[in-house]
């Protein structure tokens, strides 16, 4: 239990794609533009976000989950995909549900001191980039060609599959001794964890069905997913 409660919370921040699509977005932006300027604020932020949790993890003794190669080959061509709104989306589906579940882990009464600190800044430094994020798409969406919002209304449900896969990695279990994929069977199947993955998806899943970007396909892959 100890081990898994090092490992969980924190091992998967290290993997940001969202500084390589900035840093690539940057590079085509005017830097006299407020927009740019608000993306280099958040550069800011993003980098001391993962000195923070890469300091964190050092100080509890954990060893971080790095992606495998095809993950690593995949979150690289990110930043020529996300542009946009998809960028928009792409950082709500990768922001806001970690969101939620950090506010739920803050009210835990045995959440160790330095993670609740930990969790209370990341939480309110994200506050600002999802509520951009929001008003991003809120301005956006409805100049849309029809097509192209279908196509991201269903788009955005590939985050479903992804978040279960994610919360329930073999490798977590496997470094508490346990059987790896056994207990990932065993974590899908418990009614607390797919309460809890259903409570953290609701804002956002109001705010898509707010901007219209909830389609029928990834309204499924959501509920497939355990997270409606």
């Amino acid at each position: 239990k100890i081990i898994l409660g090092k490992v969980r919370p924190l091992s998967g921040r290290l993997a940001e794609a969202h500084p390589q699509v900035l840093i690539i977005a940057l590079m085509h932006a005017n830097p006299t533009a407020r927009s740019t300027q608000y993306m280099l604020t958040e550069l800011g932020d993003e980098t001391r976000h993962m000195v923070m949790f890469g300091k964190t993890i050092d100080r509890v003794g954990g060893i971080p989950v790095r992606p495998k190669l095809f993950q690593r080959v995949i979150i690289n061509s990110l930043p020529f995909v996300f542009r946009g709104p998809v960028l928009w989306v792409a950082a709500l589906v990768g922001e806001e549900i970690f969101d939620a579940l950090q506010r739920q882990i803050l009210d835990d009464a045995d959440v160790q001191p330095i993670v609740r600190r930990l969790m209370r800044i990341h939480v309110t430094e994200e506050a600002r980039h999802i509520q951009f994020a929001r008003d991003g798409l809120r301005k956006e969406v409805p100049a849309l060609p029809w097509h192209r919002k279908v196509v991201l209304a269903n788009l955005q449900g590939a985050g479903g599959p992804f978040y279960r896969m994610l919360f329930t990695l073999p490798v977590y279990y496997d470094r508490a001794g346990l059987d790896g994929k056994a207990m990932r069977r065993v974590a899908r199947a418990n009614p607390h964890f797919r309460q809890k993955c259903r409570e953290s998806f609701m804002p956002l899943a109001a705010f898509f069905e707010e901007v219209g970007l909830m389609g029928r396909l990834s309204r499924w892959m959501w509920r497939r997913a355990g997270f409606l």
